[in-house]
């Protein structure tokens, strides 16, 4: 679908692609990790009855963007622990020039 808007700089075509229904899933579970929640808000954002959508997220696996575990092996198959520590940036700060005034 396309549609033709008129701009100070003559006309342009836009492209308009609605949302799919894997689209809405993945935004709704990137807003809350309750299911009853996800059916909601993806039924919402497509215009969809919430059973057509229970059914494709059911079939989904759960999106896990942030695992809480990391773990790293070591040569003899062990895991071992990492740790990772942020350096402050240490700036200079510039120092205004001293004003140059005479006093009589």
């Amino acid at each position: 679908m396309s549609e033709i808007w008129n701009t100070k700089y003559g006309k342009r075509k836009v492209r308009h692609e609605p949302a799919t229904l894997e689209d809405a899933i993945f935004a709704a579970q990137g807003m809350t990790d309750d299911l009853e929640g996800q059916i909601e808000i993806a039924s919402s954002l497509i215009d969809l009855p919430r059973e057509a959508v229970k059914a494709a997220l059911t079939k989904k696996a759960p999106l896990r963007l942030n695992s809480s575990r990391i773990a790293a092996t070591g040569a003899g198959g062990q895991t071992r622990a990492v740790i990772v520590e942020r350096r402050p940036v240490r700036r200079m700060v510039a120092q205004p020039a001293a004003l140059n005034v005479r006093t009589a």
